[in-house]
């Protein structure tokens, strides 16, 4: 069975959540599968494994309603979408689109790299679920990354196609920390500054926490930039790095005391499983998706707390409440592999194929 993943959504000089995804399914899909790619743009190749490819159009362009066509001429058995607006008009082939969460129903604001167009029709696409429905049901089989989200699939009737899991997973392949060797007086947060990531109580709680550096990793806008950096509580240290290689990221995460995600709403929180399979422990807010993920391994806190935020860290503060944490994230971390996930992916696959063959 020939494969075809649609890479095109491949950030051009980082990952973003969804292009790490998709990178990452191509690379362990490709060691059991016959497996090709679609690209847009020779500068995603970079972030991308070494893998038949075919340079198609962009996923924004407006012959993104033909593509269809370009890729019948390809021979795949099944193609698979790591989003849900890939054009289908005409096709041949079995197909997978994706669904990642819900969250821009309840949080409307469009990523700001997107084309101003673009953003304009995204509000206006997260204003009812029909256009969602539309899109999903073009699909033979619907895949998604968590229970939480087949679960609103679900609740909200977005499809009558099969849902199948194909999860997220950590990069493995490196040793985790040590617990007995301690922890830096640091927090991590990894993640956009959109306002539903709720960094701001993440800095209200600063002030209950002297002697604590709060690490904000992410790429920041100079305008959220200085909205965050009035909200930065009197002798409390707060460090905006606008942006950290990979190897910058996993340096820290061998050093600090926790990661911090706050978020009232995600489709996942990579970022979670990331430090957990370093043996970092991570406080979370109580949110369904996190509970998902985390398990015992995570420390739930109210996502509008500060005071709950910082007491969670002062508990990591005690040398044997930390190392406990450390072994039980490294455990948990385990159970999340790219492996197994490809594996989800060929099954769903070769059921796309059977059902486009009908």
């Amino acid at each position: 069975m020939k494969i075809i993943i649609d890479a095109r959504f491949t950030r051009l000089d980082h990952h973003d959540g969804i292009s790490r995804y998709g990178a990452s399914l191509i690379a362990a899909t490709a060691k059991i599968a016959d497996v090709s790619m679609l690209v847009s743009d020779p500068r995603q190749l970079a972030l991308l494994p070494d893998v038949p490819y075919t340079m198609i159009n962009s996923p924004l362009s407006p012959a993104e309603l033909f593509v269809a066509a370009k890729v019948n001429k390809l021979g795949a058995d099944v193609v698979v979408c790591p989003m849900q607006t890939m054009g289908t008009l005409g096709r041949k082939y079995g197909l997978v689109l994706t669904l990642h969460d819900l969250i821009y129903y309840e949080h409307p604001a469009p990523p700001g790299f997107l084309p101003a167009p673009v953003r304009v029709l995204w509000r206006l696409y997260h204003k009812a679920f029909w256009p969602q429905r539309l899109l999903l049901n073009r699909a033979d089989v619907v895949a998604t990354i968590s229970r939480t989200t087949e679960a609103l699939i679900a609740k909200y009737r977005l499809t009558k196609r099969p849902v199948r899991i194909v999860g997220n997973a950590p990069q493995h392949g490196h040793t985790p920390r040590d617990p007995g060797a301690g922890a830096d007086p640091t927090l991590l947060y990894m993640g956009s500054f959109m306002p539903y990531k709720n960094v701001d109580t993440m800095v209200r709680g600063m002030a209950e926490l002297p002697g604590m550096t709060l690490h904000l990793l992410s790429r920041i806008t100079p305008q959220r930039r200085a909205e965050l950096e009035a909200l930065v509580p009197p002798g409390a240290e707060v460090v905006f790095h606008n942006g950290v290689t990979d190897a910058e990221y996993e340096a820290l995460l061998t050093r600090t005391t926790a990661l911090i995600s706050l978020s009232r709403a995600e489709g996942y929180g990579l970022p979670l499983v990331e430090a957990m399979s370093h043996g970092t422990p991570v406080i979370a807010s109580d949110i369904p998706i996190f509970r998902e993920v985390g398990q015992d391994a995570v420390t739930y806190v109210h996502p509008d707390s500060p005071s709950e935020f910082a007491e969670a860290v002062r508990r990591l503060e005690q040398a044997e409440v930390w190392k406990a944490l450390s072994r039980r994230s490294v455990e948990r971390a385990a159970e999340f592999s790219w492996d197994h996930s490809a594996r989800q992916l060929v099954d769903l696959a070769e059921e796309a194929a059977r059902i486009s063959r009908r």
